[in-house]
């Protein structure tokens, strides 16, 4: 089973990605929470637009992602986990834990540190919430999370296989947590002990500074409540989606998203434009 994920890696997380990005814009058709603010097919034209984009630069950065990180250190014996012989499948588990744990960290470094910010608030200028912007980050961002990403696969150890469900995890759970859905609450309290759900990771995304700086998991819930940062209550309906600055959804544009964290101080966050309006169709 290892062989077959790491041979055919990048087929597989395409193949999760497609699936569970299909089944929640189809759940959103029927179980959406709030109404969106900027019409669907423009949203999706930008910020999947802006996913192309990070593909791109991406492999052309990087042209070896953390799987290849993963094979090197293997081959010549680096990481913490090479220091004990454990069992594969326990080894599997405990590097995806520790990795899901760094991307927590990130996480927060990236809300901590006002350089870092500039670039990660791309993610929270949307003044929407749904499968789409689970997707939406800026390339400088995700190069810089690709850098961590590689140094703690080479430091700890992970191996291949465990690096491509680690990414999977990832990939299929921010899809999950951004989607415009509504759960029962009963399930709803009862996974989010297990995985981050949606009404907990939209409270992340609250205009309300103190609800921002909580909920910070992608994937394992477990640091939110070990940390201190978890807020319990649900945001079902949360006042306001999105950043104080950027509630002119209509002009987010991918030209706009790609220039934000490079704005001039005092500059008006968003160019003077006549007539615009929103709706969401």
């Amino acid at each position: 089973m290892s062989a077959w994920l790491v041979a055919h890696g990048a087929a597989f997380r395409g193949a999760a990605f497609a699936s569970v990005f299909l089944a929640m814009a189809m759940a959103e058709v029927f179980l959406e929470v709030r109404p969106l603010r900027v019409a669907r097919r423009r949203r999706w034209l930008h910020n999947l637009g802006l996913t192309l984009v990070n593909t791109a630069v991406l492999r052309v950065v990087f042209p070896i992602g953390a799987v290849s990180a993963a094979l090197w250190a293997d081959r010549y014996g680096v990481g913490l986990l090479h220091l004990v012989n454990w069992n594969p499948a326990v080894e599997i588990v405990l590097s995806i834990v520790i990795l899901d744990l760094v991307i927590y960290g990130q996480h927060v470094l990236f809300h901590t540190v006002p350089l870092f910010f500039r670039f990660h608030e791309v993610h929270h200028a949307d003044v929407d919430f749904d499968v789409t912007l689970g997707t939406r980050f800026h390339p400088v961002e995700l190069l810089l999370s690709m850098a961590i990403k590689l140094s703690a696969v080479a430091l700890l150890g992970a191996s291949a296989a465990a690096v491509v469900l680690f990414e999977t995890l990832l990939v299929v759970t921010s899809l999950f947590n951004h989607a415009n859905v509504r759960l029962p609450d009963a399930i709803d309290r009862a996974l989010r002990w297990v995985v981050v759900t949606p009404a907990m990771h939209a409270i992340h995304h609250s205009m309300e500074r103190a609800d921002r700086d909580t909920n910070f998991g992608f994937s394992i819930p477990l640091w939110d409540r070990l940390f201190g940062t978890y807020r319990a209550r649900s945001m079902v309906s949360p006042a306001v989606i999105g950043m104080p600055d950027h509630q002119q959804g209509a002009l987010q544009t991918l030209r706009w998203m790609v220039m934000l964290p490079f704005r001039i101080a005092n500059e008006p966050p968003h160019p003077a434009r006549s007539g615009s309006h929103q709706g969401a169709a």
